[in-house]
């Protein structure tokens, strides 16, 4: 039952610490998508695919003094920073060896904004549609981000990267 925390744990690590909460939904959702054995359920949501498992977990994590959860004010928001600690170091050896086929994933991910992740995700949850039906559905239920055509050319040519 563990694993799917100590995964979680893992990624984050790799990652060297995720800031944002959207963010890290959406660096598990594409690692998900890129065949990555994560668990988690994923439904669309107003920032596009969210986990309430996930969610729960991380929350259990931080209870369970695995992960540590900073809170920075950014003035009219907060952001919230994940990092594992060195009881979550150990728990993490649970696994034996990494999830990930290649770190530089989490860190390629990592190095893109929440909103960049947001655009994947979105264009990777419509992935049953060609390129165009995808790009028309994005359009309808993230009009309001005005996405540009460069914008999601970059998320279409960083999923074929990850998918390489």
């Amino acid at each position: 039952m563990l694993q799917e925390h100590a995964k979680i744990v893992d990624f984050i690590a790799t990652a060297e610490g995720v800031t944002g909460r959207k963010k890290l939904q959406k660096m598990i959702y594409i690692m998900k998508k890129m065949d990555m054995p994560f668990q988690e359920k994923y439904e669309f949501h107003i920032y596009g695919p969210y986990s309430e498992e996930l969610t729960a977990r991380v929350e259990e994590l931080c209870d369970m003094g695995f992960l540590s959860e900073a809170l920075e004010d950014k003035g009219s928001y907060v952001q919230y920073k994940y990092t594992v600690t060195e009881e979550g170091m150990e728990f993490r050896k649970v696994l034996g060896k990494s999830v990930l086929d290649n770190p530089v994933t989490a860190e390629k991910l990592n190095a893109k904004s929440g909103r960049f992740l947001e655009l994947t995700a979105t264009l990777l949850y419509f992935d049953n549609l060609n390129r165009q039906e995808r790009i028309d559905k994005l359009h309808v239920v993230k009009g309001k981000l005005n996405f540009t055509a460069e914008e999601i050319d970059e998320a279409l040519a960083f999923i074929e990267e990850l998918s390489a």
